[in-house]
């Protein structure tokens, strides 16, 4: 699955873009004073795209030892800091992965599944990423 990717950006208004993923289309905006807040921001994109792909790599693990898996529900929380110059960055991003059942083999896949996650192995690489797997009652399963 090597090779390359893109993303198109069409400015709508202000600071508002239609992005066009190539099969589907999503509106991102800047929430107030810059933007409407009619879609999520980048920071927002960003967290999404490590839970998206943490919840995926462990989905994709716990099929593979033939589990039948849904409704995973995952949290992305992010934290802004201000670097040296004064501008604003995403100094944390914690994501909480909440399991509903009990999965054969879920030792072996919370052992592996956060190395197969491309997204966030890219991301830990400038910004810290914590990860958390609860069970069906909340406890705690896996924790990094």
């Amino acid at each position: 699955m090597e090779g390359s990717f893109s993303v198109i950006l069409d400015q709508e208004e202000d600071y508002r873009f239609r992005v066009d993923f190539g099969n589907s289309d999503l509106l991102v905006d800047e929430p107030p004073p810059l933007g409407k807040g009619s879609g999520p921001n980048a920071s927002k994109m960003l967290a999404s795209a490590v839970a998206n792909c943490l919840s995926a790599s462990l989905v994709f693990c716990l099929k593979k030892f033939g589990n039948p898996v849904e409704g995973v529900k995952t949290t992305a929380a992010g934290t802004l800091i201000r670097n040296e110059k004064g501008r604003l960055r995403i100094g944390q991003i914690d994501v909480e992965i909440r399991l509903n059942a009990d999965y054969e083999h879920l030792d072996r896949c919370l052992l592996q599944f956060e190395d197969f996650c491309v997204v966030t192995a890219s991301v830990r690489a400038g910004i810290p990423v914590s990860v958390r797997v609860l069970g069906k009652e909340g406890d705690l399963l896996h924790e990094s």
